[in-house]
């Protein structure tokens, strides 16, 4: 996760390969959106999706019970940790 400050915007990293763009979801314990990634070549490849600071999908990984699912066509499922850290990206982003 990466925060952009000139353009306000946050950018979730998943590591993988794939071509052009990979439709992917993310779920929480209250929100579940599916979003299109962009393959970026590495090393390491990784997919990107792009966010706006504001968007309520941040915040609703932010404040997760626990952990939060990203999805990935392809790719096996990442489980993780709601952790300060999350937050804090969000937060500087704003």
């Amino acid at each position: 996760m990466t925060c952009d400050r000139t353009r306000r915007t946050v950018t979730l990293l998943r590591r993988g390969k794939a071509s052009g763009r990979v439709a992917m979801t993310i779920q929480t314990s209250k929100t579940t959106r599916p979003v299109t990634g962009s393959a970026r070549a590495g090393p390491p490849p990784v997919i990107a999706v792009t966010l706006p600071a504001s968007d309520p999908l941040l915040d609703a990984m932010a404040f997760s019970r626990g952990r939060f699912a990203v999805e990935t066509a392809g790719l096996p499922t990442l489980y993780v940790p709601s952790w300060p850290e999350v937050s804090r990206v969000i937060e500087d982003c704003r």
